[in-house]
């Protein structure tokens, strides 16, 4: 059955991209928050060049290799320079969401200019009996808000960046998570929760 996840790289106070994040500057400071795709023996069996701890590669891959569309904000999408063109993802589709025009998307983009119900939707749609994959902070929160988020899984990291884009943004209320799994590795904490609805 397809759900819709959120599954990202955060420091432990909350922020998903360091100081100066955009365009030719990625996470801006906050870079190390990927360290741990590189910082062990295991080689991805999803992603070519991740080489993970084995905690890490196991539930890493077991996420990654269930993805059918990926989603992604503005501010993710100018933020990697447009994933060259490409997708984060290296078989899903990338749908963005944005209210601006965005100029050369690439054969495997998809602008979605109506919202989050209608991206999430069509995301859905594309990944078929797979999960979408949602990246950035605006969009998690805007997910949440409309109810359509079904799992969440922080990769914490154990530094405190001070500033930078928050995984995030402020909510309406309350929002229930139960705890799914957590799994420690070397330079990360996995928390992968549900959404309780």
């Amino acid at each position: 059955m397809s759900k819709v996840i959120a599954a990202l790289s955060v420091s432990v106070d909350g922020f998903i991209t360091g100081r100066d994040p955009g365009p030719g500057r990625g996470l801006g400071d906050g870079g190390m928050l990927f360290d741990w795709y590189f910082d062990g023996d295991v080689p991805s069996q999803v992603f070519d060049g991740f080489k993970l701890s084995e905690p890490s590669a196991r539930l890493f891959d077991a996420l990654a290799g269930r993805v059918g569309a990926s989603l992604a904000g503005r501010n993710t999408y100018d933020d990697s320079d447009g994933f060259g063109d490409g997708a984060p993802h290296p078989t899903a589709p990338l749908f963005v969401v944005s209210h601006r025009p965005v100029p050369d998307l690439g054969s495997r983009q998809t602008l979605i200019s109506t919202g989050i119900s209608d991206a999430v939707a069509a995301a859905k749609e594309a990944a078929g009996d797979k999960y979408v994959g949602l990246m950035g902070g605006g969009v998690v929160t805007e997910a949440l808000k409309a109810g359509l988020v079904d799992e969440i899984v922080l990769h914490q990291v154990p530094i405190l960046l001070g500033a930078g884009r928050r995984f995030f943004q402020e909510l309406p209320e309350h929002i229930r998570l139960r705890i799914v799994d957590v799994v420690a590795a070397p330079g990360v904490t996995h928390l992968h929760y549900e959404v309780q609805r």
